[in-house]
């Protein structure tokens, strides 16, 4: 029996050299043929199961086996689909990777920190911060019914100095201290010719008395702060220097000398005292010269201490 090898995809076999016999026949050799001759032994193939035996017919009384090999093209063809379907689905990965990473794009760098300054030593305050923080807890904030100013603490019996424009009209008016507590005190007196006037707090051991320097030891240039209460803001200290001594202003209706500075001063500082460098009193704000806006143009006025202390002795005294 002559088994005949599967062959895909080439059609069934033809030819002088592709004969099939009918089932049941033996192949009849000539008598001066030869005997057949095995075939080489073929190797393995790369791709694809090993081949396998099949028994053959090579004469009367013989029997024999010869190797059969499926189509290698039918393999390669298999093997190539199985190839093109592997790198397919590959490629398709890879581009749906390569779209996803261009659908999302790069990815973003690491947001590198803002240079920053090394955190400050512990250490006291110095210069105009240490100046700001010795006068503060003197400085009061003044509210009336009409108006409102800024005032500073003298003594330890609870006198506060003052313009006396800030408290006309009023003999009670409420003290805001640099803590926020709210104080009843009553208009000791008032100078209008100078406009200086003195509070009297019914709870004096809250304060803390400011000190009070010369303003005859100032020179122009000199740097100073005014500290008050601008606009009803509570505590605000702006810095300045000595514009001119011995400015001829009016003030409380007449002509009188006082301290020109540039520093910041505007409705709301009048009473409030104008410091030098060391946190020593050296004025009281009580004026600016305005523009049409009625707001700080850099020129403000305030009365010598020189001068503004004997009247708050006199009225404390009276």
């Amino acid at each position: 029996m002559v088994l005949e090898a599967a062959v895909m995809g080439l059609g069934r076999p033809h030819g002088p050299d592709f004969r099939t016999p009918s089932p049941g026949a033996r192949r009849e050799l000539p008598a001066d043929a030869s005997p057949p001759v095995s075939p080489p032994p073929v190797l393995p193939p790369l791709i694809g199961p090993p081949p396998r035996p099949v028994p053959v017919a090579s004469g009367p009384g013989t029997d024999a086996t010869r190797v059969v090999r499926e189509s290698p093209r039918g393999r390669l063809l298999v093997a190539a689909g199985l190839v093109a379907a592997l790198t397919g689905a590959l490629g398709g990965a890879a581009v749906a990777t390569a779209g996803a990473r261009l659908f999302e794009g790069p990815a973003p760098a690491p947001v590198a920190a803002l240079p920053r300054a090394a955190p400050a030593p512990p250490a006291g305050l110095t210069g105009l911060s240490a100046t700001a923080a010795r006068v503060l807890p003197s400085v009061v904030s003044i509210e009336t019914r009409n108006s409102g100013g800024s005032g500073f603490a003298v003594d330890e019996r609870g006198h506060i100095l003052t313009n006396a424009h800030v408290v006309r009209g009023s003999s009670q008016v409420t003290v805001v201290l640099s803590d926020g507590s709210r104080l009843s005190a009553r208009v000791a007196g008032t100078d209008y010719g100078e406009d200086l006037a003195v509070l009297e707090l019914d709870d004096p051991g809250r304060l803390t008395p400011a000190t009070l320097g010369r303003s005859a030891d100032l020179s122009v240039g000199e740097q100073v702060l005014a500290i008050g209460s601008p606009l009803g803001l509570s505590g605000t200290v702006t810095a300045g220097i000595v514009s001119a001594l011995d400015r001829e202003v009016r003030l409380g209706g007449s002509s009188r000398t006082a301290v020109q500075t540039d520093a910041s001063i505007n409705p709301g500082n009048s009473g409030g005292p104008l410091v030098n460098g060391r946190g020593e009193v050296v004025g009281v704000n009580t004026a600016i010269a305005s523009g049409r806006g009625g707001g700080n143009i850099g020129i403000g006025f305030a009365i010598p201490i020189d001068r503004a202390a004997p009247i708050a002795d006199r009225i404390i005294r009276n």
